[in-house]
């Protein structure tokens, strides 16, 4: 059987399966299941275009990896097959670990683990069905590998996931603003110092890249509407949780009834792991749509909202909001809604903030100067604004009924 199979992305038009090991990992259920998360949460609520994988964004991921690795090779790097592969394998599972609707929910269903602290578990599970052939791989995601150049490849300011989440990101919500140079900046990336770097002459393809991510964190990913979606259906989780706590009988399918019973802290347990990869973001939605019709007024009135787009109202703005206001907001509530009441009214009006950190000063992006010089993004563009995008920008919202 060919195993080197080509698949015709709309992204980058035909793409190549490159190992063998990557079609197998790939035709494995745990991997098929990222068909069913949405890359983008509820965006597309906002962008009907949104609908895209975290399937199609690892597909993306790989390709570009595949290309980072042959440039470097042909730059003289010493990439063994196996470190290549490897890389590959490890670039291709980073995201295994996401759970329904991606980010929204991260804290939620599994809460204080992150995304990638589950794909290291899954990584491991499969490392044993494998017979150890994830060793390097699972070594060059935890960033135990001599050559660090191949963990920055995965996760850095500068990797393949974020070139190509901007990319495919911009595509499918039609935001142009995320637009970037791929090939130029894969073209012009090189190693100093075990540091993968970029070279001098591809600075201004980097710093579109830095402007189109803080860009599409405003326009797509912290969006207002997206976030009161998400603050929906959020507190649809939580109230889900806190009547089964109270002995409620909520109708719920097996597999999620499993998570909303979990209590505090969470142990990553192998039947945790394996009843973690039954759930996609279709058993939400079924459940959600059966909570419309439930006893109860809160989780009923949340789950149509979010089912027909009734969305709470959003207000954001660059200072915390005054108490007086959201108490004004919440008082409002309770004066329109006679079912709510003070135990309530916070699943229906909401403060937080959002920030938006484009580039951290911490593992920043080196540019290597035709002099053979290593220097920060930072120091060594001529656009004053990058020094501006290092600092993080946090602003407050305010969610409530309309």
């Amino acid at each position: 059987m060919n195993k080197l199979k080509i698949i015709n992305d709309p992204v980058y038009g035909f793409i190549t399966i490159p190992y063998e090991i990557i079609f197998d990992l790939m035709e494995h259920p745990w991997f098929q299941r990222l068909r069913r998360i949405n890359q983008l949460g509820l965006t597309q609520l906002v962008y009907p275009g949104a609908i895209h994988t975290r399937f199609h964004h690892v597909l993306g991921a790989l390709h570009l990896m595949t290309k980072a690795l042959d440039t470097l090779e042909q730059k003289g790097v010493k990439i063994t097959s196996e470190e290549k592969e490897a890389t590959c394998i490890a670039i291709l599972l980073h995201d295994i670990g996401h759970g329904p609707f991606s980010h929204v929910l991260e804290n939620t269903i599994l809460p204080g683990i992150h995304h990638e602290t589950i794909s290291l578990e899954l990584m491991n599970l499969l490392n044993k069905e494998f017979n150890g052939r994830l060793d390097l791989a699972i070594d060059i995601f935890t960033n135990n590998y001599p050559k660090k150049y191949l963990n920055q490849l995965i996760s850095s300011q500068l990797d393949m996931d974020r070139l190509d989440y901007l990319t495919r990101d911009s595509f499918y919500t039609g935001v142009s603003e995320g637009v970037v140079g791929i090939d130029r900046i894969i073209s012009m990336l090189a190693v100093k110092d075990n540091e993968l770097v970029v070279e001098e002459k591809g600075i201004y393809s980097i710093e579109k890249f830095i402007i189109a991510r803080r860009l599409m964190y405003w326009q797509v990913y912290l969006h207002k509407t997206t976030l009161s979606a998400d603050q929906l259906i959020t507190n649809i989780m939580k109230r889900a949780k806190e009547l089964l706590a109270n002995g409620f009988e909520l109708k719920t399918t097996d597999d999620l009834l499993y998570f909303l019973k979990l209590s505090n802290p969470v142990s990553l347990s192998i039947q945790l792991l394996e009843n973690f990869n039954k759930i996609d973001d279709s058993d939400l939605i079924l459940n959600i749509k059966q909570w419309q019709y439930c006893d109860d007024f809160v989780l009923s009135k949340l789950c149509k909202s979010l089912i027909n787009r009734k969305l709470p109202k959003i207000i954001i703005q660059n200072k915390p909001f005054d108490k007086s206001a959201i108490e004004d907001k919440k008082n409002e509530a309770l004066n329109t809604v006679k079912e709510l009441n003070e135990s309530t009214i916070g699943y229906f009006v909401n403060a937080g903030t959002v920030k938006n950190e484009a580039y951290k000063t911490k593992g920043t992006i080196k540019i290597l100067t035709k002099q053979g010089e290593l220097k920060d993004l930072a120091s060594a563009s001529d656009n004053y604004n990058i020094e501006s995008l290092t600092k993080t920008v946090t602003k407050y919202y305010l969610c409530f009924v309309g």
